[in-house]
């Protein structure tokens, strides 16, 4: 074995130990348009389901773990909720912790929590307008991809 496939091994091995659970529930398309449209979402506060899988898709692609540091504060979970106005990481200076809950929960692959937050939100700002996401890549966009043959 050369020392570049073997040292390639080790970077394997170590990588997969150094970043454990960093991958989460990828949920399939069409199970997170039924889990969209057995909670409601389908017409709350003016959107579809359609434009709620283009923003989970953009924002986490489908990732239950998904994490995305933004300096003074960090997104969490499938609808990468933030944590200076949603959620509590013990790490944000002056969270709102508005959905009362701790941000870990929302990269666990039981995303409950997580929808009840992220209605939350949507039911605050009268749409989706707080998920940049959405904003860049959805918004006024034929969104029908997202659903079809679900």
């Amino acid at each position: 074995m050369s020392k570049s496939m073997l040292f390639l091994g080790f970077l394997l091995v170590f990588l997969s130990l150094a970043l454990p659970g960093t991958q989460g529930k990828i949920i399939p398309r069409c199970e997170m348009v039924k889990i969209l449209r057995r909670n409601g979402f389908q017409g709350f506060e003016g959107t579809t389901v359609a434009d709620w899988m283009c923003l989970v898709k953009y924002e986490s692609d489908y990732n239950t773990k998904a994490y995305n540091n933004n300096g003074p504060s960090r997104d969490y979970g499938i609808f990468q909720i933030n944590s200076k106005y949603w959620c509590n990481d013990g790490r944000t200076p002056g969270s709102k912790n508005a959905c009362h809950i701790s941000c870990s929960k929302l990269q666990d692959d039981n995303i409950d929590d997580d929808i009840q937050c992220a209605k939350k939100i949507a039911r605050e700002a009268h749409g989706l307008s707080p998920w940049y996401g959405w904003k860049n890549h959805c918004r006024g966009r034929d969104l029908s991809s997202f659903v079809r043959g679900c």
